[in-house]
């Protein structure tokens, strides 16, 4: 099987590289990416070959696309402030380039397209857990775009019977998320200025509840879509239904790092959402082997990959670090 990942040099798509270079099934990975937020150094060791370019450019796209069996599509502008900041350009990324890749896909043969969404889709919907089935409202041009790759996917696979799976991804982390950027995803953060012994900041109160879902786990379902070839019209959730806020985030952080974390709280973000949490009945229906990594195992991993791959000051480094109990107050 020879496939083609969009946006494969970033967090998510060097990790599917990294778990599908390991799959026999997995003949030949080809990763297109305009290097934006990705990382030449994140593919570094891998058995794939790196074409740089953006979706949006149509040329470099069908040469990409060419000889491929499977794509899948995660480049994206993937911030629901820098889309706010930005809007025409988040939705040239994310809804223009995911209808360039749509059509790149059934000009050139490809027999499967798998898409990265995102649970910010439901936006105002209040309804927990959240289901496939119910109604969506998008508070940012980030999930409206989300919701156009979703439709244009489906769309697609009506008209032209092209078969694709959407994933809705909640709050993906793990080992190779960058903490450095404007706007960097809250794990990251957190690790990044608990390690450094700076307060983290907090976005509104902090009683604010995701569904964290590990990115090994995340990898391996969309592995296993591609492997099997699962496709329908309607989008899938990808997520454990397992709800945390941020003040238990940082408790088991505090666990993690056998000290406490220091807090700054700042005004809630436009756009951001109160509480997510996926119904996936669906997902466990379609991937019944799928396994959830508890957050508190996650989370270590990825403090292990902080302290390995990101410099830290001398005496922050050399502070002995342990398992301790629950910090109160």
């Amino acid at each position: 099987m020879r496939l083609l990942i969009t946006g494969g040099a970033g967090f998510i798509g060097a990790n599917l590289v990294r778990i599908a270079s390991a799959d026999p099934a997995v003949t030949d990975i080809r990763v297109l990416d305009d290097l934006s937020t990705g990382s030449r150094s994140n593919l570094a060791g891998l058995d794939v070959e790196l074409r740089e370019g953006s979706i949006l450019d149509e040329a470099r796209l069908s040469r990409a696309m060419a000889g491929r069996d499977v794509v899948v599509h995660l480049a994206a502008m993937s911030s629901v402030p820098g889309s706010i900041r930005e809007p025409i350009a988040a939705h040239g990324i994310n809804a223009t380039g995911t209808l360039s890749v749509l059509e790149a896909a059934r000009r050139e043969g490809v027999r499967h397209v798998v898409l990265a969404s995102s649970s910010s889709v439901y936006g105002a919907n209040p309804e927990l857990p959240k289901s496939e089935l119910t109604w969506t409202s998008p508070l940012s041009p980030y999930a409206a775009g989300k919701l156009a790759t979703e439709a244009y996917a489906s769309a697609y696979q009506a008209c032209y019977g092209l078969p694709t799976l959407a994933f809705r991804l909640f709050n993906v982390y793990g080992p190779g998320q960058r903490h450095d950027h404007a706007y960097a995803a809250v794990i990251p953060q957190f690790v990044h200025a608990a390690l450094h012994d700076e307060p983290v900041v907090i976005h509104g109160d902090g009683h604010q509840s995701r569904d964290f879902t590990y990115v090994d786990t995340v990898c391996e379902v969309i592995l296993d879509a591609v492997r099997r070839h699962v496709h329908q019209p309607q989008p899938v959730n990808l997520a454990f239904g397992a709800r945390t806020d941020l003040h238990s985030v940082l408790t088991e952080l505090e666990l993690i790092l056998g000290r406490p974390v220091a807090r700054r709280y700042a005004p809630a973000r436009t756009g951001d959402i109160l509480h997510s949490e996926a119904d996936n009945r669906l997902m466990r229906q379609l991937f019944p082997q799928a396994a959830a990594v508890p957050l508190a195992e996650g989370l270590a991993a990825t403090v292990a990959w902080h302290q390995t791959h990101v410099p830290l000051r001398a005496q922050v480094a050399a502070r002995p670090q342990r398992r301790a109990e629950p910090i109160v107050g």
